[in-house]
């Protein structure tokens, strides 16, 4: 039963993330980036639309005649997955971009959470931030990458993609949880692995936060909403679950 409610707990999480944007301080810090992936995402949904025929034709299985009519339940399920790499490509440039402004603002919320005060952050202080930031974004594609390649290269075998598929799309969402609650766990000096193991004795919550953004991510336009919402959502969690613990 518990597993059931903090699944739950997760979308909530997302909900009050959103309404925290509209705290004062916290515009700047939204906008950049908003503006940033907005061009990103143009450039990539441009290119996406020219390949997405290949690669349905490469993912999709040749099924006998006999077979033929389960095509029309399988051609969704491997269009998730075309799209699941599309978005989820992007999200991985556009955060590499946006990292030192999401950096900072999940440590403005979590400082209003814990109702600390520190000074106001400027340029100078932004690009400062950029190579760790970078490092660190670069130290989640060393997770990611290994683990989604070898799903992807599952999806190419037929009759084990079948399963691989619906296991790529659960990876997606959890990386998503992995992605905005490493924000604030960077910026309270927890190691990746650290939080990883954090996150594993919280894996409904997590996954419950990750669904919810994963879906948001695969909505064009409204992913570009969904990332800082994303990034506030799982920084108040991050501090709340963390109450009174030592992890």
């Amino acid at each position: 039963m518990k597993h059931v409610t903090d699944l739950l707990r997760g979308p909530d999480y997302l909900k009050e993330g959103w309404r925290t944007l509209r705290r004062p301080g916290l515009r700047r810090f939204v906008l950049i980036p908003l503006l940033l992936n907005l061009i990103l995402f143009s450039a990539l949904i441009g290119w996406g639309i020219q390949q997405f025929d290949l690669w349905m034709t490469r993912l999709m299985p040749q099924l006998p005649d006999w077979a033929s009519f389960i095509e029309w339940l399988l051609w969704p399920l491997f269009a998730l997955v075309v799209l699941l790499v599309l978005f989820f490509g992007f999200s991985v440039v556009a955060n590499i971009i946006a990292s030192p402004f999401y950096g900072i603002l999940a440590e403005k919320i979590a400082e209003q959470e814990r109702n600390e005060v520190s000074p106001p952050t400027g340029w100078r202080d932004i690009a400062l931030l950029v190579p760790h930031s970078v490092g660190r974004e670069l130290r989640k594609l060393a997770y990611y990458l290994p683990r989604m390649g070898a799903l992807l290269l599952l999806t190419l075998i037929p009759v084990v993609n079948l399963v691989a598929s619906p296991l790529l799309l659960a990876f997606g969402v959890w990386m998503m949880a992995i992605q905005y609650i490493d924000y604030q766990a960077d910026n309270d000096k927890v190691g990746f692995r650290d939080m990883l193991r954090w996150m594993q004795t919280r894996r409904s919550l997590s996954l419950g936060l990750g669904l919810p953004v994963y879906v948001g991510m695969l909505i064009p336009l409204v992913n570009l909403l969904v990332m800082p919402t994303a990034v506030a959502a799982s920084t108040l969690l991050w501090v709340r679950e963390n109450q009174g613990s030592t992890d």
